[in-house]
């Protein structure tokens, strides 16, 4: 390995905490027989945090590709999860939004990603895991800022 690649590094880190994660709920998901699986979960989860939106919005927040997303949500339509409408400010665009019955599945997806937050969280204490959430926080707010002007010279 190079001398310069620090597999410690907070990029690193934070891609093998993602994949950890990841494989730890869509293991759960599988498990929880809820009848839908792990990207139909994060669909509804990402979908319930934006409350109706574009469906091209919601894909590019969740990281997926525009058709990842249509299969996820043509399956989550077919079981009542969702319904997507037409956007009445353009008519090319969906709008997706979530039914009453997807509240039942969310609610079982939120107990499986809180077991999934105490096994992350071993044995810190809730005071340590709530200044390590600050702190996440804190990097995403200054990673999502708007980038400064470059100083002219």
């Amino acid at each position: 390995m190079p001398r310069n690649v620090n597999p410690e590094s907070f990029g690193f880190l934070l891609t093998d905490l993602y994949r950890l994660i990841r494989a730890e709920m869509d293991r759960a998901i599988a498990e929880a027989g809820i009848g839908v699986t792990a990207g139909e979960a994060r669909t509804l989860s990402h979908a319930a945090r934006a409350g109706t939106v574009r469906q091209n919005v919601l894909a590019e927040r969740m990281g997926v590709e525009a058709m990842t997303l249509s299969g996820y949500l043509d399956r989550l339509e077919a079981r009542g999860l969702v319904a997507r409408l037409n956007d009445p400010t353009d008519r090319r665009a969906k709008l997706v939004e979530l039914t009453d019955a997807a509240d039942e599945v969310l609610n079982t997806v939120a107990e499986v990603a809180a077991r999934v937050r105490r096994k992350a969280a071993g044995d810190m204490p809730l005071p340590e895991w709530e200044r390590f959430l600050e702190k996440l926080k804190l990097v995403r707010d200054n990673l999502s800022a708007a980038p400064e002007p470059e100083a002219r010279t």
